[in-house]
C-alpha cells in the first residue's frame, strides 16, 4: 500500500519543502538560436537550466562562416574597404574609417584637415545611427514597442544623409586610403545641422518612454551586472565597459581625427548593469550631437584626399579623364594596389560597440601579407559564461538587448 503524507493545502512553503527532494530533477540542457529573434544574428546559446534559473550559458558563434582576414590577403588595400562594411554593418561608415587609417598609419600618410572633419563627421553620425538602433531593439527586447518606432525613423533620416554624401544607404565604402571617395555634396552639412536640431526632443520624447518606465527599469536594473574587474579582464570596450565606471574611451585617451580639439564629455556608469548600458547609450547620442555640431561650426576648407600620395591614393575622376598622368595613376592603383612599405602597424579607433583595431603586416606591394581583426563584439560577447549563471531564462533577452552586438563583427 502507497504511503500517505498529510500537508496543509494551504502552506506553500511547507508543500515545497516536503517535496523538494522529490521534484530536484536534473538540468535541462536548452538552446537559444542560432536563428531567434532575441539573439540579434546567428548566436547560438547552448545553456543548462534548473527549472527557469540559468546554471550555465556557452555562446556558440562561427555560423556566418566568413574569412575576412583571409580575403584581405588576396585583394589590394582599397578593395578590402566594402569587407569592412559588412563587420558592424550597423555603422560602416565608422569601420571604413577606422581600416583606413590602419593602412595610412602603416604608409606613414597623414590626410588634409578638411578629410579628417569629414571623417569624424560621418564616424559619429554613424555612432547616432547605430546606438538608435541599439535602444530601439533593447527597449522591444525588454517588451517596449513604440521605442522602436521612433529609434527607426530617426535612423532612417541618417541613411538619406549617408544616401546623399556615399550613394548608398547601407554598405557605404565612403571611405578610400588617403581621403574619402567624394566631397560632401552642397548644402549637406546645413541639412546634418537640421537633422541635430529635430532630433534631440525627440530624443528626449523616445528615453523618458524608458528610463522611468517601471517595467523597463524592473527587467534592467540589477540584472547582468559586470563587474569593472571582468569588463577590463574580458576585453570589453565601448559603453558596455564605461557602464561599469572605467573611464577608457579612445577619443579621449589617444585622440585621432582632431577629438582633442572638440568639447564632449564621456558617460561612465555606476554599477554596470542592463540599465546603466542603456543609460550610457543615450547619453553618448546627445554627446555625438554636441560634438558635430563643433565640427560643422568650424569645418575646414581644402583638399578632401592626399593630394602628394600619388602612389597611394587613387585620383578623383574628374582629373583622371582629363589627364594622361593621373589616367595610368590610376590604372597602376586599380590594377596592383597602392604602394605599401613593409612593416607591422595597429590601429584603433572608439567605434560604436567598442574598440576596432586593424593590425596590418605589409611586405611591400599592393596587398596586405597579413591582417588581424579586433572586433568589440567578439570581446563584449565573452562575459555570458560569466554573467549569466543565476539569471531567469527571461533576463537572457534584456542581456543580450543590453550588449549591443552585431554577428557579423563577431563572426568576421
Amino acid at each position: 500500500m502507497a504511503k500517505t503524507k498529510e500537508i496543509s493545502i494551504g502552506d506553500m512553503g511547507a508543500r515545497a519543502s516536503a517535496y523538494q527532494d522529490e521534484l530536484q530533477g536534473e538540468d535541462m540542457a536548452l538552446n537559444v538560436g542560432p536563428s531567434h529573434p532575441t539573439t540579434h544574428g546567428v548566436l547560438r546559446l547552448l545553456m543548462e537550466l534548473d527549472g527557469d534559473l540559468i546554471t550555465k550559458c556557452e555562446p556558440v558563434i562561427g555560423y556566418l562562416h566568413r574569412g575576412d582576414e583571409k580575403i584581405a590577403e588576396n585583394m589590394t588595400y582599397n578593395q578590402f574597404v566594402p569587407y569592412t562594411d559588412r563587420l558592424d554593418y550597423i555603422a560602416p561608415l565608422a569601420n571604413n574609417v577606422t581600416y583606413a587609417m590602419a593602412v595610412e598609419k602603416l604608409a606613414g600618410l597623414e590626410v588634409p584637415p578638411r578629410c579628417a572633419a569629414i571623417r569624424l563627421l560621418v564616424t559619429e553620425l554613424a555612432r547616432i545611427s547605430s546606438h538608435l538602433l541599439g535602444v530601439g531593439v533593447y527597449g522591444m527586447d525588454a517588451g517596449a514597442w513604440t521605442p522602436f518606432m521612433y529609434t527607426f525613423t530617426e535612423r532612417e533620416k541618417l541613411y538619406t544623409l549617408f544616401e546623399e554624401l556615399t550613394g548608398a544607404r547601407f554598405t557605404t565604402s565612403y571611405t578610400r586610403i588617403g581621403g574619402v571617395a567624394r566631397d560632401i555634396p552642397e548644402g549637406w552639412l546645413k541639412r546634418v545641422s537640421d537633422f541635430c536640431d529635430q532630433h534631440l526632443p525627440i530624443l528626449e520624447e523616445t528615453t523618458n518612454l524608458l528610463t522611468r518606465n517601471r517595467i523597463f527599469m524592473d527587467r534592467t536594473e540589477g540584472v547582468g551586472v559586470i563587474s569593472q574587474e571582468d569588463a577590463l579582464a574580458y576585453g570589453i570596450t565601448g559603453p558596455n565597459l564605461r557602464a561599469t565606471g572605467v573611464d577608457l574611451d579612445l577619443r579621449k585617451d589617444r585622440p585621432y581625427l582632431g577629438y582633442d580639439q572638440y568639447e564632449f564629455d564621456v558617460p561612465v556608469g555606476t554599477t554596470g548593469d542592463c540599465y546603466d548600458r542603456y543609460l550610457i547609450r543615450a547619453e553618448e547620442i546627445r554627446q555625438s550631437i554636441r560634438i558635430i555640431r563643433q565640427v560643422i561650426k568650424s569645418f575646414p576648407d581644402g583638399a578632401w584626399y592626399a593630394e602628394d600620395a600619388k602612389k597611394i591614393y587613387k585620383p578623383p575622376k574628374g582629373k583622371v579623364l582629363t589627364s594622361m598622368e593621373e589616367l595610368i595613376q590610376n590604372f597602376m592603383i586599380v590594377t596592383e594596389g597602392p604602394r605599401m612599405p613593409e612593416g607591422e602597424v595597429y590601429f584603433e579607433a572608439e567605434n560604436p560597440k567598442g574598440i576596432l583595431g586593424f593590425f596590418v603586416v605589409s611586405k611591400g606591394g599592393g596587398v596586405p601579407y597579413r591582417l588581424k581583426i579586433r572586433s568589440p563584439s567578439f570581446c563584449n560577447l565573452s562575459i555570458l559564461p560569466k554573467i549569466c549563471p543565476g539569471l531567469y531564462l527571461t533576463d537572457i533577452t534584456v542581456v543580450l538587448g543590453s550588449l549591443d552586438f552585431v554577428m557579423g563583427d563577431c563572426d568576421r
